[in-house]
């Protein structure tokens, strides 16, 4: 199986790169594949050095996959040249996510929609993963009416010169903004570029994302995304209102057995998710379920995930490795 990881040398990439090693793919050739500025350059893949090479190499190499991860525009141009010699991209950035012809895919939930013919597969926004996974199981037991959603996001999230904004703020330092306010003992209220409705495309794609997984466009989702000076992963709290009633215990119950879902839900020992404790891990940690009294059929919960695992670079290998078992590449 020969592997191209598109963008290798970016945040997401380099996670790309740990996670195809940790979960032991049998990979014959990876490909890694970046800017002109860093073809030629080595990164270092099962204890072996391996030059980065440019787009067209890797076209001309045909590989079987191509996880992406180089943003929008790379993969608008670039997604469908892999694609049309015969190249299965799972593509980690917005371009594709809400094309009627393209699969949004979380493969704990919709997974098994992926045919041999699906080419480009889009991997889902970072904070709708989390969201959807303890939501898909409480979606088909008691179906949800409507989400009320507020994110508490990484700087990851943004990307390196993120990180870097805020080291430089905790140093006192000037440097290069990410954002246009301070981060470092802050929050921003701002994950993305506004929309004419007033919405940020991040707060959309919560909404847009959410029901094309689900496969379900009557669930009402509204949703305001911050920005914090966080690096472990994304939080968020999820108020969620079902068409059936519910019980606690199972809801409980229900998490509990998803695969990739952890709960950590004791008030009593003072047990639940926080990204300190997410970060680096590969499950979606949710807690704090309680009823919410002032509506009926109503649940509040808290989701904490690592957004550069489980919300890019674990779900996009996850892709693959499906396609892989399932013999639907090659």
């Amino acid at each position: 199986m020969n592997i191209a990881v598109v963008g290798v040398t970016g945040m997401v990439g380099q996670v790309m790169l740990r996670v195809l090693e940790e979960r032991n793919l049998e990979i014959s050739n990876l490909i890694p594949v970046a800017s002109e500025k860093s073809v030629g350059s080595e990164i270092t893949f099962k204890g072996k050095q391996v030059k980065v090479v440019s787009m067209q190499d890797a076209i001309a190499m045909k590989p079987h996959i191509a996880l992406f991860s180089a943003g929008g525009s790379v993969s608008l141009e670039f997604a469908p040249q892999f694609a049309a010699v015969g190249t299965t991209v799972i593509d980690n950035s917005s371009a594709f996510r809400m094309q009627a012809d393209k699969k949004l895919i979380v493969p704990e939930i919709n997974a098994t929609s992926l045919t041999r013919e699906d080419k480009i597969i889009a991997n889902p926004n970072c904070s709708t993963i989390q969201m959807v996974m303890a939501m898909a199981p409480l979606h088909r037991e008691y179906g949800i009416k409507r989400m009320v959603i507020s994110t508490y996001q990484s700087i990851t999230g943004t990307g390196v010169k993120a990180v870097e904004q805020l080291e430089n703020e905790m140093a006192g330092t000037k440097g290069e903004m990410a954002y246009h306010y301070q981060i470092h003992r802050n929050a921003i209220p701002a994950c993305d570029s506004f929309e004419d409705n007033g919405y940020t495309k991040e707060e959309l794609k919560l909404v847009n994302e959410t029901q094309k997984i689900l496969n379900d466009r009557s669930i009402g989702v509204t949703a305001t995304a911050v920005r914090i000076p966080v690096v472990g992963g994304h939080s968020e709290a999820v108020n969620v209102e079902f068409r059936k009633d519910f019980d606690i215990t199972k809801v409980r119950q229900l998490l509990a057995a998803t695969t990739g879902i952890s709960v950590q839900d004791n008030p009593d020992t003072n047990t639940y998710p926080m990204p300190l404790m997410a970060h680096g891990k590969d499950d979606v940690f949710v807690g704090r379920i309680r009823r919410d009294f002032s509506q009926e059929n109503t649940l509040n919960m808290w989701i904490v995930a690592d957004n550069l695992r489980k919300g890019a670079a674990t779900n996009a290998v996850q892709i693959a490795q499906y396609l892989i078992t399932n013999n639907l590449v090659g």
